[in-house]
């Protein structure tokens, strides 16, 4: 009898054993669970964002005096984008799953993050916050781009203003090329203080401390972290800079006949509204770009970026890219205007991608697009089955800017050019001046991205910086990085930041670029040492398939891997200015012996 009392017993007890979950079940069920969550947000999330996409693309690309058409449209997709990944369902969701995320695979969590990051930025407890500023935002785009630029009374393009500050040796015409370049930050100011306050508030209702803090944490840094990178690339590129500061002052008050050296550099002599390159100075003799360009005509600049990216084993590009980009300059008889800068777009994280840019015969367009195409490929690159649409961007953002300007630079050395038979392979340049030209490029651009830039936008977000502030600050930073200072003092009636297009709609990220001229150069030195055994400083990528490959490995897993380990499994090396100094070097030389008794105004160190 007590035999078969124990039998049963341990009959219940096994049965009750083979019942109950096990810890692989449990999570087996909590995989698929989370999955199904994920499919489904990631199809409500692509159908909006698509829609949202198309509104602002015919806000960028057809803007007509008057008309709210277009603001209303772009406001509304906005709203119900905001509404859907700020929802309290969804951010409880994601935080209910990320607190089992040791339960996930990686790419399950990643997504999760994506979500919660997503519904920071339009948390729906602070809903009306997130509507005003998505108006705001939208209003600010169409004063921008739809700003009427005049010049001695009559109407200019901003291609006409760059191309006067470009070439234009009469000081009186630079002056007032300059002066009108900034007037559209007098409209912009009031939009930009509404944005500053709005944007803090949205953000902070999920914990960040303000909207900087918040763009910065994508990188998976704080703070204080990504600062201190960025004044480390300033002091790495200082000495070179103070070169070319030093050089730039004296050069050109020869050119515009000044008996007098200016300790600063007046903003209006420097060949770009910011001064943020310096590069049209130099005319490299040998190599006529611009004419040669000039009889190609727009249309085969940007065939021939596509060819280039065939070259290297890319598809071509989808039919829908040329049928649906806006490429070329509004006609001038147009009734409308469109955003007059270069940009890529990924509309549906699927298929659809376009470009947006206003493509003229021209050195500086050639090379743009070969820059925004890139943005292209890496979209297509990623697109793919290992990739959900919610990780289809770059391992970080400044991946995206580093491949573009990487293969911007590519396009324009001269094995490349010879080439493609636009120089002749026999061409003699001198090679100073071209290393010369390629450093009042890059090297400029440092000290303007990672220091007036990120901490004008540090200082308008993390420290809430006064409107009454807004210009004395401005010109403070670039006193300080660039040796820069206005033709005349600019009182606050002008917000010459907010003439700068990212303070507007592209806000707290300009790091980035400045993180990716020290990644394209450290691109660029692997795949001219390690792949193409060639000079880094005249390499030829065309037709390079390894190149591709190297490049496309990069590119496909998108967001899916963290940036650090991709780019220290891919060059052996993490995210340094080695390369770009290496680059550099043999410049401090020229530079020293031209200076030579020259009177330097910058300070040595920074």
């Amino acid at each position: 009898m007590k035999k078969v009392a124990v039998c049963i017993l341990l009959g219940i007890i096994l049965l009750s054993c083979s019942t109950q979950p096990t810890d692989k079940q449990e999570e087996n069920s909590l995989t698929t669970e989370v999955q199904q969550y994920l499919d489904a947000y990631t199809r409500q999330f692509v159908d909006l964002y698509y829609k949202s996409s198309l509104a602002q693309w015919e806000t960028n690309t057809h803007i007509v005096e008057g008309d709210t058409t277009n603001a209303y449209q772009t406001q509304l997709t906005s709203e119900a984008l905001a509404a859907f990944t700020g929802s309290k369902e969804n951010i409880e969701k994601a935080r209910q799953y990320l607190a089992q995320s040791n339960k996930l695979d990686s790419i399950q969590v990643r997504q999760l993050r994506t979500i919660l990051y997503a519904a920071a930025n339009n948390p729906a407890t602070v809903s009306d916050v997130v509507k005003k500023r998505i108006k705001a935002e939208t209003a600010q785009t169409e004063k921008l781009f739809g700003y009427n630029f005049t010049l001695n009374g009559k109407p200019v393009t901003t291609n006409d203003i760059d191309e006067i500050l470009k070439d234009e040796k009469n000081i009186t015409r630079r002056l007032n090329a300059w002066t009108a370049s900034k007037e559209v930050g007098k409209n912009l100011k009031t939009g930009l203080t509404e944005l500053q306050q709005l944007r803090n508030k949205t953000v902070q209702a999920l914990g960040y401390k303000d909207y900087f803090s918040y763009q910065v944490s994508e990188y998976g840094i704080d703070v204080p972290e990504m600062m201190k990178i960025n004044k480390k690339l300033i002091q790495d590129v200082w000495p070179l800079y103070r070169e070319l500061h030093t050089y730039a002052r004296y050069e050109l008050a020869k050119k515009y006949g000044q008996t007098q050296v200016p300790d600063m550099l007046p903003a209006h002599w420097v060949p770009n509204r910011w001064g943020q390159d310096w590069s049209g100075m130099v005319e490299v003799e040998g190599i006529d770009l611009d004419g040669v360009l000039a009889s190609k005509g727009p249309e085969w600049l940007v065939k021939q970026a596509e060819r280039f990216y065939i070259s290297l084993g890319f598809d071509s590009l989808p039919k829908s890219f040329y049928e649906k980009s806006s490429l070329y300059p509004a006609p001038v008889e147009a009734k409308y205007k469109k955003n007059n800068h270069a940009s890529a777009w990924h509309m549906d994280l699927q298929q659809d991608v376009r470009s947006l840019m206003s493509v003229i015969p021209n050195s500086e367009w050639y090379e743009t697009t070969h820059h925004e195409l890139g943005h292209v490929y890496y979209y297509m690159s990623y697109t793919n089955p290992g990739v959900p649409p919610l990780l289809r961007s770059g391992a970080n953002r400044a991946f995206h800017e580093a491949v573009g300007s990487m293969m911007g630079l590519a396009a324009m050395q001269k094995p490349f050019l010879a080439n493609l038979q636009l120089i002749k392979p026999e061409t003699k340049t001198d090679e100073t001046q071209e290393l010369l030209k390629e450093a009042l490029n890059y090297i400029v651009f440092i000290p303007f991205s990672a220091g007036v830039m990120t901490e004008f936008e540090h200082d308008l977000y993390v420290n809430n910086l006064p409107a009454d502030q807004y210009n004395k600050r401005w010109w403070e930073l670039t006193a300080k990085y660039q040796g820069m200072i206005p033709p005349s003092p600019r009182g606050e009636e002008y917000c010459d930041a907010a003439s700068k297009t990212h303070i507007n709609d592209d806000a707290a990220q300009y790091y980035d670029y400045a993180l990716s001229y020290a990644l394209l150069f450290q691109l660029h030195d692997h795949i001219a040492t390690h792949i193409l055994k060639q000079n880094p400083k005249a390499t030829n990528y065309y037709g390079s398939k390894p190149t591709g490959d190297f490049l496309k490995q990069i590119l496909s897993p998108g967001a899916s891997r963290d940036w650090r380990e991709l780019l220290k499994e891919s060059t052996g090396k993490e995210l340094n200015a080695e390369a770009m100094l290496n680059y550099f070097q043999p410049l401090m030389v020229y530079l020293k012996e031209v200076n030579k008794g020259r009177k330097y105004t910058l300070s040595e160190n920074i």
